[in-house]
């Protein structure tokens, strides 16, 4: 008799972040502050359930250090730098609720073979 392997279950979700929380992405634990306070602001703004769930993940290196805190928003494959929380809320109004990247705190976009910033 062999033990079967459970296959997990997630809840629905419409997008799902990924924050670098490795040492060199940003100093003294700003990106982990960052991702520790997100569940507060997705619930203030109706993303932790519902049509526009969002889904959250520390990642320990993306190999982009520089101007962390690093996030992707995916599926829409954009990438932001300077996570700070005041820019944070800004990704969460503007992208996250309303569909419109941050263009100025984007620094590539998948898909996008000419990108530049």
């Amino acid at each position: 008799m062999t033990d079967a392997v459970i296959k997990p279950k997630i809840g629905n979700y419409y997008r799902h972040i990924l924050i670098c929380t490795g040492p060199r992405c940003a100093q003294d634990g700003a990106s982990q502050a960052l991702f520790d306070s997100l569940g507060d602001k997705f619930k203030a703004a109706g993303l932790n359930e519902g049509e526009l769930r969002v889904k959250r993940s520390r990642v320990s290196c993306f190999a982009a250090c520089k101007g962390g805190p690093i996030m992707c928003v995916q599926p829409d494959g954009t990438w932001y730098y300077n996570v700070t929380p005041e820019n944070m809320d800004r990704i969460i109004d503007d992208h996250l609720c309303n569909g419109k990247p941050v263009e100025e705190l984007v620094f590539h976009q998948a898909g996008n073979t000419d990108f530049e910033r």
